[in-house]
């Protein structure tokens, strides 16, 4: 089976990739999982094949060790860990093709605290991939991508699995916009430009911290896709097949 890991900030659209990505898998005969992993979720676009909230209960965590909402998250996202037997043998159940595994709504309780990559070891030994989401209503901004860009890296430097950059939610805003942040992602010239109209210090920030991209190799492809129009979805698969098999699957 292969595992796709869908991270970002809040509201980047991660449950809604999840859920669309899946129906899409499935309409290509796919047998496919999907997995919550967000204990404190109230609603989903989807109905998980797996759901951490089974196990963990942020009430209960609140009542019970008399935290507020967000200690209370912050517990459950390394309680996770002394789930992840039960969740790896709720999953090998199915013996899916795909999982899906949607994490939680803030990227730091899964990306910056310790149980995040000792899930990701510990859930499988099959391939695994992550999806970085850059919401593109928040990119559009250059101020706003450099640093997308950045927390992108640190999360990489976090995990030893292959990471894709996906630019979601293109359908929310103009073309032209969507076209200019790809210009971006693959021409640094471009992203100078961007940030010419910008205060002086801002503007020497950015292209101290654009320089700086440069001189590490830092490259990010993105791959715009949006999920109510399921736009892109052949060309993230396609991404993925290499990965997984080192060949593109023809769909």
């Amino acid at each position: 089976m292969n595992l796709i890991f869908i991270v970002g900030t809040a509201g980047s659209g991660k449950s809604l990739l999840t859920s669309a990505f899946s129906d899409w898998l499935k309409l290509k005969k796919q047998d496919v999982v999907v997995v919550n992993l967000d204990p404190g979720v109230l609603n989903l676009p989807y109905t998980p094949d797996v759901d951490i909230r089974e196990y963990i209960s942020i009430d209960k965590l609140m009542n019970n060790y008399a935290l507020g909402p967000n200690g209370a998250l912050i517990m459950a996202a390394d309680l996770i860990a002394t789930e992840i037997e039960t969740i790896k043998n709720d999953i090998v159940g199915f013996n899916p093709d795909y999982v899906l595994i949607d994490t939680p709504g803030q990227i730091e309780l899964f990306a910056f605290r310790a149980s995040g990559p000792y899930i990701i070891n510990e859930i499988s030994s099959d391939p695994k991939v992550m999806l970085y989401l850059f919401d593109s209503t928040f990119s559009a901004n250059p101020m706003n991508y450099i640093s997308n860009v950045f927390l992108a890296c640190a999360v990489q430097t976090r995990f030893t699995i292959p990471m894709l950059h996906v630019l979601s939610k293109i359908d929310m805003i103009p073309r032209r916009e969507v076209t200019k942040i790809l210009a971006w992602s693959t021409r640094i010239g471009a992203l100078e430009d961007a940030v010419d109209g910008l205060s002086d210090m801002k503007r020497l920030m950015s292209l101290n911290l654009i320089h700086l991209f440069s001189r590490l190799g830092i490259s990010i492809s993105l791959i715009p896709v949006s999920s109510t129009k399921e736009t892109g979805f052949a060309n993230l698969h396609g991404v993925l097949m290499r990965i997984f098999s080192g060949g593109e699957e023809i769909v």
